[in-house]
């Protein structure tokens, strides 16, 4: 006989979790909807990580554990997980964030309840490394998502600059397949959510039932400390890219740029639809995407500067 589908896919990428993987695999267990497989991709951990991966599959076979030879960046592994799900709903996981039991349970009802919305996800609170619920997002400014004008989705995801957990949400599967998925370039999560907008609403259920963990080691913490005066963009492009993927110029923010053009192409829209996006990112740069390419090329310049005063002292 053969096995039926599952109807949710969870995809979690992870490297080097030992500390916090335990808790979010407990959390995805606990779920109320049972009706779900787990694929785990293990980007080459030097850790505990694959010991902890396979006790738990060990016991559950709703888990499929996989490891990478070696590490080949966050948006591969990330894009992995979804390529080898079967379910006819997807979502990403991490190994440091937690769900409360009745997340799925209350997503896969909006969504198979309203087949006009590609994703829905709940607000979103912070713990800190033990678990404690030290604050919430609900400061956001996320009202277009769930319009029913492209446009209006469109440019209300790309003006967001701090946060992106919409795309943590339960999504349709048939049309993130329509998508590039994850590139590999920084942010590009937040590309890929713009992009998501453009094809179908977007639901946030009003509970906090999805809890992101802020510790020192997360990708937040690591680099977009308000701290760092210059920042090397190519090492967290490793993050994204793997150590393979290391150039000499590096102007995220402009990438994000061409993206939101590219995908606005990509999608299937009317005309006067299409023409209306232009006009949201055309916005965008007006209201703060300038200030950010500027900050790109002044960043770049000020990087250049301190690794040729570094060059000439080591001659001299």
């Amino acid at each position: 006989m053969v096995k039926a589908k599952s109807c949710v896919s969870l995809g979690l990428p992870v490297f080097n979790g030992e500390k916090y993987l335990e808790q979010a695999l407990d959390s995805i267990l606990a779920q109320t909807y049972k009706d779900f497989e787990l694929i785990i991709s293990d980007n080459a951990s030097t850790d505990k990580t694959q010991q902890i991966c396979l006790k738990y599959a060990a016991k559950h076979n709703q888990i499929r554990y996989y490891r990478n030879k070696e590490n080949i960046g966050a948006s591969n592994n990330f894009n992995r997980v979804f390529l080898l799900s079967t379910g006819e709903y997807f979502k990403w996981c991490t190994h440091d964030d937690v769900l409360a039991p009745e997340y799925l349970q209350k997503c896969v009802y909006v969504l198979d309840n309203d087949s006009s919305i590609i994703l829905c996800h709940s607000r979103t609170a912070c713990i800190e490394e033990k678990g404690v619920v030290v604050a919430d997002y609900d400061d956001r400014t996320l009202n277009k998502i769930t319009s029913w004008k492209p446009h209006e989705r469109f440019g209300d995801l790309i003006s967001q600059r701090n946060t992106c957990w919409e795309i943590m949400g339960v999504i349709r599967a048939s049309s993130l397949r329509k998508t590039l998925l994850h590139g590999d370039y920084i942010d590009a999560d937040r590309n890929l959510l713009a992009e998501i907008g453009l094809m179908g609403r977007i639901y946030e259920l009003p509970e906090h039932l999805f809890f992101r963990r802020n510790h020192p080691k997360s990708y937040t913490s690591t680099y977009y400390s308000k701290y760092i005066m210059v920042r090397d963009y190519r090492n967290q492009l490793a993050w994204w890219a793997g150590n393979k993927r290391r150039t000499q110029i590096l102007l995220p923010h402009w990438k994000n740029f061409l993206e939101f053009f590219r995908s606005v192409n990509r999608v299937q829209l009317k005309f006067s639809e299409r023409f209306l996006c232009y006009r949201e990112i055309v916005r965008w740069f007006l209201n703060n995407g300038w200030k950010l390419m500027k900050w790109d090329l002044v960043n770049e310049l000020k990087l250049w500067r301190i690794k040729l005063n570094y060059t000439w002292a080591r001659r001299d």
